[in-house]
């Protein structure tokens, strides 16, 4: 019996959710296929009718991601009422609900330390990704691209260190003084 139409493209995002959630929390290189397949509810043999190898996925499963990141702080921003829009995103992507929750956060600061490594073609697409952020980022806080360079360098460095010290009071101490730079960043560059 055939399947109903839509059907791989289906199965393909699922695997694309999973295996972006899987590379927003351990990265690219300890991640398994298999853990992937098994994430979106299927088993490994049907990996190859949906992607060359692993690399196509993971530059497709870091596209999603960054779109997901966008959406989602596009929401923040939307509902933002007594402070300007980049505040609210600052003050999300710069909290605690943030950094822990790494499986719907932003994969840039997990990526960050292991995408140097990784394939050409990855490396393409990740800059291609950040590049996009960092564009999505300086136009909400309404800076030039030096500016938006610097707050994303920011709010990114801030997460991934945060997210990979041992020490709890450490890791907050570490998103307020984020935090504050952030801000401080943006008062620079309307000052």
């Amino acid at each position: 019996m055939p399947y109903p139409e839509g059907h791989k493209l289906k199965v393909r995002k699922h695997i694309i959710t999973s295996a972006a959630k899987a590379f927003r929390t351990k990265g690219v290189r300890n991640i398994s296929l298999p853990y992937i397949m098994k994430g979106a509810g299927l088993t490994h043999g049907g990996f190859y009718s949906h992607f060359e190898n692993k690399e196509q996925l993971v530059i497709e499963a870091c596209h999603f991601a960054i779109n997901d990141t966008i959406e989602l702080l596009q929401k923040v921003a939307d509902k933002s009422k007594d402070q300007p829009q980049i505040q609210s995103v600052i003050e999300f992507y710069l909290s605690s609900v943030h950094r822990d929750q790494t499986e719907i956060g932003c994969i840039l600061p997990t990526l960050s330390g292991e995408i140097s490594q990784l394939s050409e073609e990855v490396r393409q697409a990740y800059t291609r990704e950040l590049q996009r952020f960092m564009k999505f980022i300086s136009d909400m806080a309404g800076v030039d691209a030096s500016t938006g360079y610097a707050l994303v360098n920011s709010m990114v460095g801030t997460v991934a260190l945060a997210r990979a010290v041992s020490d709890p009071k450490l890791s907050d101490d570490l998103l307020l003084a984020g935090k504050n730079q952030a801000k401080r960043i943006i008062e620079a560059s309307i000052g």
